[in-house]
């Protein structure tokens, strides 16, 4: 298991990376389960209209091969092999009239659906 903490100001290509306003809402989340050991678990399953698509799920285990990092008091979770996918990703939160959930800004991705919700 690899541990690096993170400011959520930088962006970096070689792990996932989560907005201030993302940790916040996770934070927030977090205290309305009462929860204060889950952590934020972001995967690529195959599916979609795409072929792969993102699931983002609090979870309490820890995988062999997981990749662990920090932001602002954020435990995210990466299992090793969604990794090559989700490397230099961000992740944020909107909060808009047309839009409110967590988005995927993802370099890695070749393309992806209206529903953005998957991408090859």
């Amino acid at each position: 298991m690899t541990e690096q903490v993170e400011t959520t100001e930088d962006r970096r290509m070689d792990q996932i990376n989560l907005s201030a306003v993302a940790a916040a809402k996770v934070t927030s989340l977090l205290a309305q389960e009462g929860r204060d050991d889950l952590a934020l678990r972001i995967s690529v399953q195959p599916g979609g209209c795409s072929g792969l698509r993102y699931q983002l799920f609090f979870d309490e285990r820890t995988l062999d091969g997981d990749v662990t990092s920090e932001f602002d008091g954020v435990t995210v979770v990466v299992d090793r092999m969604s990794v090559p996918y989700l490397n230099g990703a961000m992740i944020d939160f909107v909060d808009t009239i047309e839009k409110q959930g967590f988005t995927i800004d993802n370099p890695n991705a070749g393309g992806s659906c209206a529903c953005g919700d998957s991408f090859h």
